[in-house]
């Protein structure tokens, strides 16, 4: 999962070295924050969120065979 956020994120910024994700386990869910550069913020989030709720949906699909619930926080 955290491999297909990195793709994911790499392929909407400008700089896609500055994407870092973290991911943080627990028994039932797995919360990956996600870092980007502060000028690609908006290009992650979208308008209206609508970028942001579009990976969130994709998470949670792939998550569907890995049992586990997978989260997305956007940090800055």
């Amino acid at each position: 999962m955290k491999d297909l956020l990195i793709r994911i994120a790499q392929a909407l910024v400008d700089d896609p070295e500055q994407v870092q994700v973290n991911e943080i386990k627990s028994t039932q869910t797995v919360v990956l924050e996600l870092r980007v550069a502060k000028s690609d913020m908006g290009k992650v989030i979208g308008k209206q969120g609508k970028t942001a709720h579009a990976i969130r949906a994709v998470l949670n699909a792939a998550s569907g065979k890995a049992g586990k619930r997978h989260m997305l926080e956007i940090l800055e």
